[in-house]
Parts: C-alpha cells; structure tokens; sequence
C-alpha cells in the first residue's frame, strides 16, 4: 500500500518537472538572446553578455536609428498582414467548399491537395522562382505574397473545423432564399472565428519568420524582409549586442499578437473540446 502510494507521488511529480525543464530549455535561448540585447558594448564576448555588468538601450537605438531596419519591419509587415488575411479568406472559403458543397471531384480534389503536403517547398523553390520573376514579380510585394496564398494546411484546418457545423443551419439558410455569399458571411465566419483567430496567429507567425522566399525574392535591399536583413547584419561584422538588440525587435509583434488573439485561441481550444 506504502508502495502504491509512493509511485502515485512520484507519477505527479513527473509531469510538473517535466514541464518546468522543457519550460527552461525553451525560455533560455529568449533570455540569453534578451540579455545580450541590452549588455553594454564593452568588448565582451557571447558567454561573458549573458552577465552584463549594466542595462543599456543603446544597442537598439542603434538599430533603430539605421536606415535599413524601419523598411525592413515595414516589408515584414506588409507580407504578414497582408498574407494573413487573403490566407483566411481563401482557406475559409475553400474549407466551406470541401466541408458543405457537394460538386464532383470534391473528395479526390481535397486528397490532392493534401497529397501536396508531403511534397518539400525546397522542391518547388525554383518552379516558383522561374515562374514569378517570368511574370516580373521579382522584388515586389505581389512577388512576395501570392506564392504563399495557397496554404492547404489552412484549408484542412478550415475544412475540418467547418464540417463539424451542423447542416441544419445552412438548409434552412437555403430555404429562405440566401445567397451563397450571405451564408458565408453571416453564418460560416461568425462560427469560425476562433478557428480563424487561431489559424491567424500561426500563419502570421510563419510568415514573420520565413526566411527563404523573401530571400529570393526581395534581392534588393529596399525588398528584404526583417528576417532576411538580419541575417546580412553578420556578414557585414556587426556586433553580436546589436544583432541580438535586432532579433528582440522582431519577436515583439508576434507576442502582440498572440496577447491580441489570446482569448480567441482559448475559445477555440475549449470548442473543440465540446465538439461530438
């Protein structure tokens, strides 16, 4: 009984130190890139930041302050906001397609589409490449975005999430004579909302942090995203304070919006928990 009840303490405490050391293991990397962001620059290096002797913005003033960096943000930005929300649109749209209309070749549609999924963008770097810059989207913002509009993961979590809906409501929608589009609009978006604050948040993130397209697309400096800009900033010896000042700026947005669509993300969670 002794030993039972011993294991059965043991098991609880298991989980809560497991959790604490892969909260550790993930939170160190930030704080180490945070902690060398605002040590001073006094000839110290890597490990010897980790442990500044005082706090300093100067490493972000003097990142801020480049000329570079506001077009970079301004570049990201645009290609995350502007993806997010054409992304939602289409993947909504389709998933309503896929999960409620009935047309021929849906199912074999839908299963080619995910069969894409395992195909690596690596393989379809070039194709795109050729492609856009034949079309003249090379360094431009269309270039940048509209290759990456087609998410099927988006799809399938829309396709998934909307065929949950019951039927009902879109029959007697149809009964009373709206449209297709009134129907998305008034009933399948208002439903999904969690689903779409939740999709949001990850394809923003995605977005924020790609690094390979808008590195072949955007080859001018005008163009580079700020993940891409970065990066150039340790071919040119740039110290590693500042470097790190640049990478703290950048997780900002993503934290706000996470912060923005937190409760959404819980809605969606604990719906989906209700769900059958």
């Amino acid at each position: 009984m002794a030993a039972s009840r011993a294991a059965a303490r043991t098991g609880r405490l298991t989980l809560p130190v497991l959790l604490v050391l892969t909260a550790i293991v993930t939170i160190t990397p930030f704080a180490a890139m945070v902690l060398v962001a605002f040590a001073p620059q006094s000839g110290q290096t890597f490990p010897d930041a980790l442990i500044p002797d005082k706090i300093t913005f100067a490493n972000f003033e003097h990142v801020l302050s480049s000329s570079d960096v506001p077009r970079w943000t301004l570049n990201s930005l645009i290609f995350s906001f502007v993806s997010v929300v054409l992304i939602l649109l289409f993947a909504s749209m389709a998933g309503y397609a896929f999960a409620k209309k009935r047309f021929p070749g849906r199912d074999a549609l839908f299963w080619a589409l995910l069969a894409t999924l395992m195909v690596p963008f690596q393989a379809t770097l070039i194709p795109s490449y050729i492609l856009v810059s034949r079309l003249g989207g090379v360094d431009t913002y269309w270039g940048m975005i509209v290759p990456t509009l087609a998410n099927v993961q988006a799809i399938f979590l829309m396709r998934q999430f909307i065929v949950q809906l019951p039927d009902e409501l879109f029959e007697a929608a149809e009964m009373d004579g709206a449209s297709e589009w009134r129907i998305f609009t008034t009933i399948v978006l208002p439903l999904v909302r969690p689903a779409l604050a939740t999709l949001g948040v990850f394809v923003f993130l995605w977005h924020w942090n790609d690094f390979l397209w808008p590195l072949v697309i955007g080859q001018s400096g005008e163009m580079q995203t700020l993940t891409v800009g970065l990066a150039t900033l340790q071919s040119e010896n740039v110290p590693i304070n500042q470097i790190m000042a640049g990478a703290t700026i950048t997780v900002v947005p993503s934290l706000l919006v996470f912060g923005l669509l937190q409760r959404y993300l819980t809605d969606s969670i604990a719906m989906t928990g209700l769900k059958g």
